[in-house]
């Protein structure tokens, strides 16, 4: 098995690359795609960056596929409108308003796969078929109902419309949701609010499980979009497969203070196993913030969390593919900029500005680990 890490260097733009393949036909490349000269305009960096993607397809082994692309914007109501136009990847696609805190205008990051078949289903899913199973992505939902609660029940109600078109359950199949919330400070009360009440309709409850997700500000093009979901499901996966993770020692349960999200979730194949950790701050196992206004001891302490989460699920942070930190001050980039660098040299990873759900966490990370599984009695991946 091969894990490798890589650093990709193209015309105005840089891409990180963790590259997964334990010989099978489906290697895993988890990019962040930098644009590495600031001064250029938006249109010239964008082009950097959809230049180097394309550069990948040409440069990384097996001829891989997107399929899930998230773009981070600087400024959505001048610069989403370019993306949705000139990007005409077949793939599921996320674009959002959270600055990437390098002094650029966007990057990109692109989750892609060898030896699969995609398409777009009934539904209005992005498909990616490989073996018993049909991974379900979809990006940039949205709606324009009137506040940020009626549209997240709104928003809750077409997915799982959209998954019982697939023959799937949110509750059986949903391994993944991302919550961008516009003004979060205002706004998050609303979402929290439509997701326990849609969670215990579909008998998601602290007796059940819920949702691995990261519930995080982030604006859309649209200042009337109050919230947008991303997703990921997997028709076909068995109960048996997945695995929440909680790390008492270290965090508490979220119904603890009446949110409703898994802090992570393990998904075992026959050849590998995948692991999702949930936007992840510096709190302990009674829900308490530590080291207010520390952002330095802030990062420490989520990163012990994170790491008590991957142990659960029997991984490292050798395991981690990449990595997504938000920050709520931008003057607080340098520091933290250079303590990931320091501690994970190369690892595929893009730090932006985004507010937290409760103003007291300066920082967030969410990341996502892959390892080889040898177990012989369940499906491959």
């Amino acid at each position: 098995m091969d894990k490798q890490l890589s650093k990709i260097d193209f015309e105005n733009a840089r891409a990180e690359v963790f590259c997964f393949d334990n010989g099978t036909e489906v290697k895993e490349y988890h990019v962040m795609i930098h644009v590495s000269k600031k001064g250029l305009t938006y249109a010239k960096q964008l082009e950097a960056v959809m230049d180097a993607y394309n550069g990948l397809l040409d440069q990384l082994p097996g001829r891989p596929q997107a399929v899930f692309k998230r773009y981070f914007l600087s400024d959505a109501a001048n610069q989403a409108e370019d993306i949705f136009a000139s990007d005409m990847t077949p793939c599921a696609k996320s674009v959002i308003q959270q600055a990437p805190l390098d002094g650029t205008k966007v990057a990109l990051w692109v989750y892609m796969m060898t030896g699969v078949q995609t398409g777009v289903a009934r539904s209005g899913l992005y498909e990616v078929r490989h073996g018993q199973f049909r991974h379900l992505w979809n990006g940039s939902a949205c709606n324009l109902a009137a506040n940020s609660e009626y549209q997240m029940r709104l928003l809750f109600n077409e997915y799982i419309m959209q998954l019982a078109e697939e023959g799937c359950k949110l509750s059986d199949n949903c391994i993944r949701t991302w919550l961008f919330v516009n003004d979060i400070d205002l706004n998050y009360g609303g979402v929290v609010r439509a997701r326990n009440q849609v969670f215990f309709t579909q008998g998601l409850t602290q007796h059940t499980h819920f949702i691995a997700s990261t519930g995080i500000g982030g604006r859309q093009q649209d200042p009337n979009v109050l919230t947008q979901m991303d997703n990921y499901g997997i028709a076909g996966i068995q109960p048996e497969q997945i695995h929440h993770l909680y790390a008492p020692t270290h965090l508490n349960r979220t119904s603890d203070y009446g949110v409703s999200f898994e802090r992570g979730t393990r998904v075992d194949y026959g050849d590998r196993t995948h692991v999702f950790i949930s936007g992840t701050a510096s709190i302990n196992n009674k829900g308490e913030i530590m080291f207010p206004k520390d952002i330095e001891r802030q990062t420490r302490r989520l990163w012990e969390n994170v790491e008590a989460l991957l142990k659960e699920a029997n991984c490292t942070y050798d395991d981690v593919a990449h990595m997504i930190v938000y920050l709520r001050d931008v003057s607080d980039y340098e520091l933290v900029r250079n303590l990931f660098e320091e501690r994970f040299p190369g690892k595929p990873c893009v730090i932006t500005h985004a507010a937290v759900c409760r103003p007291g966490w300066l920082v967030e990370m969410e990341c996502m680990a892959v390892r080889q599984n040898d177990d012989t009695t369940m499906p491959q991946f």
